[in-house]
């Protein structure tokens, strides 16, 4: 990459702000070279662990650190025999201790999800041993315990009783009253490394022993009493076992790391590439980053883009956070802007107004470039996707140079000679004021020519300008778009939006007049224009207005289609909630007319139990008996009767239907029922139901308001209002009057439905589960067949949703196979279902 052109663009503050992130040293240098990389693999890998490291870090704690010498201790540690200090060891031993925890934290996460990262410890070693062992040697403030050695310990005991005897000794010289008068000072001192006193120079002689110098005046004499000299010489030659004895434990200490130099080096080398995929993953979440998605060919797309050195984060980081002024607020973040040159387009023309956003346009998509090919998320949209570049060129800036002989255009031209000699494909190329600088007719068609140069040469340009003519060249030309910079139409305040397929005006009269320059000078300035100058600008105004209307239109569009689908999801959603709480209310209707049948069964049960049990006690008291069978006569078969009749309908009154209906609906539920016309008597011959029996018989005789009916053989008589009259048909008749008081029969254990439509048979299959369910059946077969399908399938969700099926499924081959299905039914007070 040119160099020249990541200092343009300030790459340099990115690496900055990027490697203030590091945690240790060894990560903060291994940044500092931090470049955009041309290997397509190399780039997509670096941006792969970038985002597993944002990943990572949203859900966990990356432990490392490391001391700001760490970098001088390993360099010592390389040295064989170098003496490290115990400060150095202590740093080291806290540097790979935690290592050893984020390597812990990495193993503890999901492996799936961190390959990179779980790949990278694997790398590390464990130094828990050697960590130990300094730990225990050396504390916190860097000084070696006494417990470092056996001989350590002995040394200092002896140390400080020799000390403490010095220490008694000169305070004898102190507190004597022959000697402390020849004191200057009551006080000990150090002179050389001996402890002496501070003795008047006239009194040189008083105290025997050895003078160590004079104060600077000469008053006062440094002196070494003799009975001090041999504890003194004690001392220094203790002090000196002493550092012996602690050089030889710092080596032994450095020597065991230096005995595991591979792996070591290993251990660092993974650490300091930890620390760098974190530095960029947390530049990430400062940026609000994504990862772009890498393109096999020459194009950029990069929706919602912002300069990340405008973000306050980075500003803060790069040293340009202190810009704000005591007192008011923060600056606001970049606008975001849409920057987009794909195939077939090579060449992207940015016009608008001065201070409009075009030159922080350009470098927002060169920076972003360089960013995304050194491994590092770009402040966009997700949907941001870029090609990999193997040459990045840009000549933004007033490059004139007085010792260099070079003005503002010869620079700019300098630049551009050295970009045509170097230019590498694919790249990309940024040109800032193309053909500024000279005569603005040849400006414009050199900077014309300098776009379509590098185009034709198969580089992505990106050009900025004010000029006409670039302007038509961009309009006008295949392969070459033209956007320009909106502004406020009231203040022509820059709105920093770029719009595709127009050029922008360059508002250079109206932003002259908001600065404050004389309406006449403004005038004059309109009035030298030529006629086709103010007919471009003439049309330009008028295109841009029509362009902000159909951004006002867009925009209400894209307002009115947000309602509509919001309001679609609301009535989808309120649709689902009724469509639930209807099959909810099916359901629970269904459970309980389930278990209001078992109940009134039960009730009935309870009833004929009872008619039977009065029919014996009836049967006992007349002593009658005929073939076996109790016979009644017709006035106790009356009192039965009336007995069941009542009880039949108190069922019916409390469980809200009519005794024998089979409906599964509540009196509640029900909608009321037509008053029914009068039913005529019933005479001679008529076929009628004994309702309160549920049989059928044929009425034989009349008796005034009652009739003679023959029931199975057998005479009743009852009320007009006892028999409903049903046809007109004839029966044989028998003799003898009985009662025979008995449980209606059971629902078959089958039912065949072969040759019914899927409603028919549905609805008989329904009517039937309900009887085998108040019969307390525990398992039914139904006869279906193969044919189509198609009635097995209906059968089979029938009983997928009925609340007292438990399980169905397909008979044996044996027995039927796959055209019988065998239904297992629950408890009423169960409930559910579950196909096999």
């Amino acid at each position: 990459m040119h160099e020249g052109s990541l200092r343009a663009l300030e790459f340099d503050r990115i690496v900055e702000a990027v490697r203030s992130l590091a945690l240790t040293p060894l990560g903060a240098a291994a940044l500092s070279g931090l470049g955009p990389q041309t290997d397509a693999r190399a780039v997509r890998t670096a941006l792969s662990a970038t985002t597993e490291g944002v990943t990572f870090l949203e859900s966990h704690d990356l432990p490392l650190q490391g001391p700001e010498d760490l970098e001088e201790a390993l360099g010592a540690l390389a040295i064989e025999g170098r003496l490290l200090d115990p400060r150095q060891l202590r740093g080291l031993a806290g540097f790979l201790a935690s290592i050893d925890a984020t390597r812990s934290a990495v193993r503890q996460a999901d492996a799936a999800s961190f390959p990179g990262l779980r790949a990278l410890v694997e790398g590390c070693r464990s130094f828990e041993r050697e960590v130990a062992d300094i730990q225990s040697t050396i504390d916190e403030q860097g000084e070696v315990v006494d417990r470092a050695s056996p001989e350590l310990r002995a040394i200092r005991d002896r140390l400080r009783k020799q000390r403490q005897r010095l220490r008694n000794t000169l305070a004898s010289f102190l507190r004597g009253r022959d000697t402390a008068r020849y004191l200057r000072e009551q006080v000990v001192t150090e002179r050389d490394g001996r402890f002496v006193l501070l003795v008047r120079s006239e009194h040189r002689g008083s105290i025997p022993g050895i003078v160590h110098g004079s104060s600077g005046s000469g008053a006062s004499l440094f002196l070494e009493p003799l009975s001090t000299v041999e504890i003194n010489n004690d001392i220094v030659a203790l002090e000196q076992d002493e550092a012996n004895e602690i050089r030889r434990i710092l080596l032994a200490l450095a020597n065991a790391l230096r005995k595991r130099g591979l792996d070591l080096r290993r251990t660092v080398s993974a650490a300091t590439e930890l620390d760098v995929i974190q530095a960029r993953a947390r530049f990430s979440r400062l940026v609000d980053g994504v990862e772009p998605a890498l393109a096999p060919d020459s194009r950029i797309e990069l929706p919602a883009a912002r300069h990340p050195l405008l973000i306050p984060a980075v500003r803060a980081r790069t040293g340009n956070g202190s810009d704000t002024v005591p007192g008011e607020s923060e600056p606001a973040g970049p606008v975001p802007v849409d920057i987009e040159i794909a195939p077939p387009t090579g060449a992207l023309v940015v016009t608008g107004p001065n201070t409009g956003g075009k030159t922080v346009a350009l470098k927002t998509t060169g920076l972003l470039i360089l960013m995304a090919q050194a491994g590092l998320h770009i402040p966009a949209a997700r949907s941001a996707r870029v090609g990999v570049f193997q040459s990045v060129f840009a000549d933004i800036g007033d490059d004139q140079s007085i010792a260099n002989s070079l003005s503002t255009f010869s620079g700019h031209v300098a630049h551009i000679v050295e970009m045509e000699e170097r230019l590498a494909l694919p790249a990309l190329v940024l040109l800032d004021e193309v053909g500024a600088g000279t005569d603005p007719t040849e400006g414009g068609a050199l900077g014309a020519a300098i776009v379509e140069r590098f185009r034709c040469r198969g580089a992505l340009v990106a050009a900025t300008t004010h000029d006409d003519l670039l302007k038509t060249y961009a309009s006008t030309t295949d392969g070459v778009t033209c956007a320009g910079f909106g502004f406020d139409p009231e203040t022509y305040a820059p709105t920093y939006r770029l719009a595709y397929g127009v050029p922008g005006r360059s508002l250079a009269f109206e932003i002259a007049s908001r600065l404050g320059l004389p309406a006449a000078v403004i005038e004059d300035a309109r009035g030298r224009r030529s006629a086709r100058e103010a007919k471009l600008a003439e049309h330009l105004a008028r295109t841009e207005k029509t362009l902000r209307e159909l951004e006002s239109a867009r925009a209400e569009v894209a307002t009115e289609r947000a309602r509509l689908t919001a309001e679609d999801s609301h009535l989808a959603a309120a649709r689902r909630e009724v469509e639930e709480r209807q099959a909810e209310l099916r359901d629970q209707l269904k459970r309980g007319v389930t278990a209001d049948i078992k109940a009134a069964r039960q009730e009935v049960d309870t009833i004929v139990a009872g008619l039977r049990a009065r029919a014996a006690d009836l049967v006992r008291q007349g002593g009658r008996r005929a073939a076996g069978r109790p016979k009644l006569s017709t006035g106790d078969t009356g009192d039965l009767r009336r007995e069941a009749t009542a009880a039949l309908a108190a069922v019916a009154d409390r469980r809200g239907r009519s005794p024998g209906a089979g409906s599964g609906a509540t009196a509640a539920e029900r909608p009321p029922a037509a008053s029914p016309a009068p039913a005529p008597p019933p005479s001679v011959g008529n076929r009628v139901a004994v309702e309160s029996l549920g049989m059928e018989g044929q009425v034989v005789a009349i008796h005034g308001r009652r009739a003679e009916v023959e029931v199975r053989g057998k005479r009743l008589r009852l009320g007009f209002a006892d028999v409903r009259v049903i046809a007109d048909a004839p029966a044989a008749g028998g003799g003898g009057v009985t009662v025979d008081v008995q449980r209606a029969d059971d629902p078959p254990a089958e039912l065949n439905v072969i040759g019914c439509r899927v409603d028919e048979a549905l609805s008989r299959v329904d009517k039937y589960l309900d009887q085998a369910i108040v019969s307390e059946q525990r398992q039914v077969r139904l006869i279906h067949g193969h044919g189509t399908g198609q009635l097995r399938k209906a059968i089979a969700g029938l009983l997928d949703g009925h609340p007292m099926v438990a399980t169905f499924a397909a008979a044996a081959p044996e027995q039927g196979g796959g055209g019988v299905t065998v239904v297992e039914l629950t408890d009423a007070d169960e409930g559910g279902n579950s196909p096999a």
